[in-house]
């Protein structure tokens, strides 16, 4: 046996004593050593050994904060102690700090580009000053707001700020654009400016609030998904409310004492201009036809958006690649070791690496035990590499094929796979050969990459069977044969070990078998457990000892024995065509009564995403549609207005599948942005004819006035919005995987949108106009009589 204390003291004398009077020395029995626990998991970086430590934030602190706050603590324990050397492994506070400057350089970019647009079309740089300030007095009070809600300044708000710029300067555009063209009619820019936002005041309040009611609601979601919506849905309705007060408050006044200048000579309709009348009064003339063909644009817009693929989130390159690694049951520490060795030295062969850390004796979930090893591969920064860390991530896997015996997996930058599903019930017997069938079928699909369970490999273990006859005759219990065991192998736990005081060091002291006799089946046999008597009697003369295997883990959930399983799928597939892949199993459709599969991590959440973004929708669009009903006072005018939302589909749709991009949760973000901001092209029209009807204008010449007049603002404001998220889309800098799916389909839907709104909205405002006359002479009659017989009583 081992004793280890300290050898500083002669504690090999001590005398033990037995009954009958004998005495032995405990130098004769025990290798008495001042020695470490026996490591049960290591840690190294590059190949060298390390301890390492991690330092994480209190909620409502500041990543970069805390990280500076660590940084200086960690350089003045450096210098106090000059042997020891600290190096930074890994943090997460770089990514923030690279997207958050990513976001800052897109905000100016976009902001650029919406002023730029402005200039363009008005050619009047005192126009576009005014429209210009609007985008600072916009952001500036939003930033004011989401402090004083305890928003920080994460990717999800900041993703907000960069894809609202060129709204903020919408509202601002719609009402310069107004001033200028009342300004050319020969007005002094103070009637101008009075004409102007009266003219198009219900326009402008009717645009904002459109989008405030379809993101307000957004963000008060609750759940994993509110999580994400939520920052995002309440600093975009911020930021629209304060662009809002800028646009009626403070731009007439800006362009009432700024744009004093004298009018340009009004200019000639462009070929442009021409032709775009010249495709509405055709369309005008042929409206059943042009709604006809709108539907089925609409249909087609269906079809293709239901063929593109759905994931969680879009991979994003962070720079670090999480792999585990897993070892055959019964692997001691120094097997993981070598094993993550050698991965660590083939993997420092590759360029873009910048370090390795090795973390061994636990899983990534957890699970302790000495085969599990979790390798952080640290990349250089995107910027300073040729490749995509997914293009590295491949070769890697590659390299590290050869090496037998162990299981390697990649995980994403959450940890997890990129599906994963759990099989329970509550036979666990029946769960488990569900399980292994499933993974059967799985491995000979090659849609699937390394399919794999929790708990799929059994491990070995040394079983003792109480022979409850022999030890109750002979008074011992199985309470001292576990401990006896437990002593001998591991030593008794921590909180019952007796301590050795040297001066200032608490030294526990540990009894256990000599690590040669651990492996000695015989040497159990032998052990002596003490009975009620206080005999010593041989652990074989009271338990059957023998090896044998079991699970790795049972797992439980709800009661119920649930095994997880993961995978990766082939390069080009999502995760949610892996779960349309499994549905289609044999082993999943017809699993044993008493059984199901459950999609959780990952795949689980996706699919909360579309179910909480189809209530988001629904709310958003009654919403909207209240708003209008109360803004223009008319139930049917709304539903043209509406109808501009499906006209977005086929640009969204258009733009994920040119762009290779999946439906995500940013995606669908981005869809709830069109829901608000689509709707401004009808409004505009529909606002414009209905004033110009009730002033004695043909219906027919008062939408043709209204599109010719609207026109040139829709157009303004959309490629404002356009410019805005241009940056967002390139998918530049920290984060920009991210940011870029959404930024395509918004661009996608509102150019698609526009162009369609141009010629369909008119027709329909027209079939909607002469129904709701037809209504009125239908039901007046009815309303008539009724009011003369309240007159008469």
């Amino acid at each position: 046996m081992q004793y280890l204390c300290s050898t500083s003291h002669n504690l090999w004398d001590v005398t033990l004593g037995f009954s009958g009077g004998n005495t032995v020395r405990l130098a004769e029995v025990a290798n008495v050593r001042d020695t470490v626990a026996e490591p049960r998991a290591f840690a190294t970086l590059n190949g060298a050994d390390i301890v390492g430590f991690s330092v994480y934030r209190t909620q409502g602190a500041s990543d970069v904060s805390v990280a500076d706050a660590v940084a200086e603590a960690v350089a003045d324990l450096g210098n106090s102690n000059p042997g020891i050397r600290f190096a930074l492994v890994g943090d997460n506070v770089s990514y923030t700090a690279g997207n958050y400057h990513s976001a800052m350089d897109t905000l100016l970019e976009g902001a650029a580009l919406s002023v730029v647009v402005v200039f363009l079309f008005l050619r009047d740089w005192r126009a576009t000053v005014v429209a210009a300030i609007a985008l600072p007095l916009s952001i500036i009070p939003t930033f004011f707001a989401l402090d004083l809600l305890g928003f920080s300044l994460n990717i999800l708000s900041l993703l907000a700020v960069t894809l609202v710029t060129g709204i903020l300067v919408d509202d601002a555009i719609v009402e310069i654009e107004n001033v200028v063209r009342h300004r050319n009619m020969g007005k002094s820019a103070y009637q101008a400016a009075l004409d102007a936002s009266d003219e198009i005041g219900l326009a402008v309040i009717a645009i904002s609030a459109t989008i405030i009611a379809v993101f307000a609601p957004v963000g008060l979601m609750s759940g994993v998904v509110g999580l994400y919506f939520r920052e995002f849905g309440l600093t975009v309705a911020i930021a629209v409310f304060f662009s809002l007060l800028v646009a009626r408050l403070i731009t007439p006044i800006m362009a009432t004492y700024f744009m004093t200048g004298r009018p340009p000579a009004e200019e000639r309709k462009g070929r442009l201009t021409l032709a775009y009348e010249t495709l509405l009064r055709k369309s005008l003339r042929w409206k059943w036809a042009t709604i006809g063909a709108a539907f089925g644009l609409f249909a087609v817009a269906i079809v293709s958006l239901i063929s593109v693929p759905t994931t969680f989130l879009p991979p994003e390159d962070m720079g670090r690649l999480t792999l585990t690694v897993e070892l055959p049951p019964g692997s001691n520490l120094d097997e993981t070791r070598a094993v993550t060795d050698e991965i660590s030295r083939r993997v420092a062969t590759f360029d873009e690496v910048g370090g390795v850390l090795t973390r061994a004796g636990a899983s990534m979930n957890g699970q302790q035990d000495a085969r599990y090893a979790v390798i952080s591969i640290d990349l250089l920064h995107k910027a300073q590499r040729s490749r995509s860390s997914f293009a590295i991530e491949a070769d890697i896997e590659k390299v590290l094929a050869s090496i037998p015996d162990v299981r390697l997996r990649f995980l994403d930058n959450r940890g997890g796979r990129d599906l994963s599903f759990a099989v329970l019930g509550s036979d666990g017997e029946a769960v488990q050969n569900a399980a292994d069938t499933i993974l059967r079928e799985m491995a000979e699909d090659e849609s699937f990459v390394s399919p794999a369970s929790d708990n799929v490999a059994m491990r070995p273990e040394l079983r003792i069977t109480v022979r409850t006859d022999e030890a109750a005759a002979l008074g011992v219990s199985a309470a001292d044969i576990a401990s006896t065991i437990r002593i001998s192998t591991i030593g008794d736990v921590d909180s019952k070990l007796a301590n050795f005081s040297e001066e200032a060091r608490q030294i526990p002291i540990r009894v256990v078998l000599d690590r040669a006799a651990r492996g000695e089946l015989a040497i159990f046999q032998t052990l002596n457990v003490p009975s009620a008597d206080g005999r010593q009697v041989p652990l074989a003369a009271v338990a059957e000892i023998g090896f044998d295997q079991t699970v790795a883990a049972i797992d439980r959930f709800d009661r119920q024995r649930r095994i997880e399983i993961g995978a990766d799928m082939q390069r080009g597939l999502t995760s949610g065509q892996g779960l349309d892949r499994l549905s289609q199993l044999e082993s999943v459709r017809s699993l044993p009564a008493g059984v199901r599969a459950q999609a959780t991590g990952d795949s689980d959440t996706e699919g909360e995403v579309f179910e909480s973004f189809a209530v988001a929708m629904g709310a958003g669009i009654m919403l909207v549609l209240i708003v209008l009903i109360l803004l223009f006072r008319s139930v049917l005018a709304p539903w043209t207005i509406l109808a501009s939302l499906p006209l977005s589909i086929g640009g969204v749709s258009a733009g994920l599948l040119l762009s290779g991009n999946a439906i995500s949760l940013p995606v669908v973000i981005g869809i709830l942005m069109l829901m608000g901001i689509v709707t401004k092209n009808a409004i505009m029209l529909v606002d414009f004819a209905m004033e110009r009807e009730a002033l004695g204008l043909d219906r027919l010449e008062a939408v043709v006035e209204a599109c010719q007049e609207r026109v040139r603002p829709i157009v303004m404001t959309t490629l404002a919005m356009i410019g805005g998220m241009l940056p967002s889309a390139f998918a530049i800098g920290d984060g920009g995987e991210f940011r870029a799916p959404m930024a395509i389909a918004v661009i996608g839907g509102l150019l698609v949108s526009t162009v369609l709104s141009l010629i369909v909205i008119p027709s329909l405002h027209l079939l909607q106009s002469d129904l709701s006359d037809r209504l009125s002479r239908l039901f007046r009659p009815s309303l008539q009589s009724a009011e003369v017989g309240l007159l008469e009583r």
